[in-house]
């Protein structure tokens, strides 16, 4: 027999925040998702919340993030690189540094996962070409892995115009390409795995908080899966209910150490950052992972989200956005025998050390309309606030071993030298300027 487990109470911890800048507006019910979920529980039982995720988000025909425009102020939620390009401008910086403290190779591939509307990217890359200079002769290339094909339409618009073309068939590695106005090549991938070997900075800005989470409730006979069911008394509506025996996920995904008493453990996430770690210590390179999150201190995050609202994570599925914050610690964890970890460190702390400060005196001082330099009063508030966006956002790195090496002794006949010290990682640093 399955324990039921109140949705309300599995939702009362969670801290929140997506930008609530309009009102909730009804829509219809998807039945289609719900009667494919109902089916699937009669037939083989209580689901997980993670293949819950997985269908809502990503099921190939009805899946949220298949068949919705789900950004921007129409959409359910709004990131930061659509609030202020000063945000895409410091992260194109970040990139920069990395790329130069790792010996400035011919080869820089910029990857993102989860590239959103493509304005993260399309910043990144305006940094590049005024710092062409910088660059010098390094090949660049911008490798894209999405899932939708809504938004993989809407990226290559902002960022190739026309020129993109669609692959012959369906299961090539690449299913999109095309080249920016200044001639740089950009391709789109369903899997990380698919991306070319090589040199290449990682860039994940609200993409592992809507992975699949596991979660685990501590109970007096141990860690015990939480899962989906049917309502009894309502066949139309879902509920949450305990496992009443260990899953296999409740037995190996939970720390032996864990003081928590629910816990959220997203094991989706670290395969990815395995990968990424994986590829770092292979072909060099770093990645920036910038999303909702916690060092292992929260319980419990899963909430939704529908016309910049709180959206029951039960209710209508399909029809919004799910997400959980990221557990840091989890990643760390998975990624520390491969690579250097940095962080994570508050987004308000990460832009600060990155300069926004200096930016924005800058792009003030070069301002004389008033409701530009009101806007950009606004966005540096949103991004930086404590209690907006500042403390909520945390970034966090991967990086080389070599990277963060300690200067080696050179010995010689009669000089001792010191080879010169690594340059300090950006951001996670506080920079001095001359």
């Amino acid at each position: 027999m399955f324990i039921t487990l109140s949705a309300l109470a599995l939702r009362s911890g969670a801290r929140t925040f997506r930008l609530f800048c309009s009102p909730s507006t009804d829509e219809k019910p998807q039945p289609s998702m719900l009667r494919h979920l109902t089916s699937k529980i009669k037939s083989t039982g209580p689901v997980t919340v993670a293949e819950y995720m997985r269908e809502v988000l990503t099921n190939p025909v009805t899946g949220y993030y298949v068949k919705n425009n789900m950004l921007g102020p129409e959409g359910d939620f709004i990131t930061s690189p659509e609030i202020s390009q000063i945000f895409g401008e410091l992260v194109g910086v970040w990139i920069l540094s990395e790329w130069m403290g790792a010996g400035q190779p011919k080869q820089l591939q910029l990857v993102e996962l989860g590239p959103g509307k493509g304005s993260l990217a399309s910043d990144v890359l305006r940094v590049f070409g005024q710092l062409r200079s910088v660059l010098g002769g390094a090949s660049v290339s911008l490798h894209l892995v999405e899932v939708s094909p809504a938004l993989s339409r809407l990226q290559a618009q902002n960022l190739t115009g026309d020129s993109s073309q669609e692959a012959d068939a369906e299961d090539e590695p690449v299913y999109r390409s095309g080249e920016t106005a200044a001639g740089l090549p950009v391709s789109w991938y369903r899997r990380l795995d698919d991306v070319p070997t090589g040199f290449s900075i990682f860039v994940a800005h609200e993409f592992f908080d809507a992975l699949p989470i596991h979660k685990f409730q501590r109970t007096e006979k141990g860690w015990r899966e939480v899962m989906v069911d049917i309502d009894p008394d309502k066949e139309d509506q879902l509920r949450f209910v305990v496992a009443p025996s260990p899953t296999l996920s409740s037995s190996t995904l939970v720390q032996a150490d864990e003081s928590r008493s629910h816990v959220e453990v997203c094991a989706e996430g670290g395969v990815i950052v395995q990968q990424l770690a994986r590829r770092i210590a292979e072909d060099g390179g770093a990645a920036l992972i910038a999303d909702y999150g916690h060092d292992g201190t929260k319980t419990d995050t899963f909430r939704g989200f529908k016309g910049h609202q709180l959206h029951d994570v039960l209710s209508s599925p399909g029809s919004a956005d799910l997400t959980a914050d990221v557990d840091f610690s989890f990643l760390r964890r998975m990624a520390e025998s491969d690579v250097a970890c940095l962080g994570p460190v508050t987004q308000r702390t990460f832009l600060k050390n990155m300069g926004i400060d200096s930016r924005m005196q800058v792009l003030l001082r070069n301002c004389s309309d008033p409701s530009t330099r009101k806007q950009l009063i606004s966005s540096y508030d949103m991004l930086t606030n404590p209690s907006k966006m500042g403390e909520r956002f945390h970034f966090f790195s991967l990086l080389h071993h070599s990277r963060l090496a300690k200067p080696k002794k050179v010995e010689g006949l009669t000089l001792e030298k010191r080879s010169p010290a690594p340059l300090p990682v950006a951001g996670f640093t506080k920079l001095k300027f001359s």
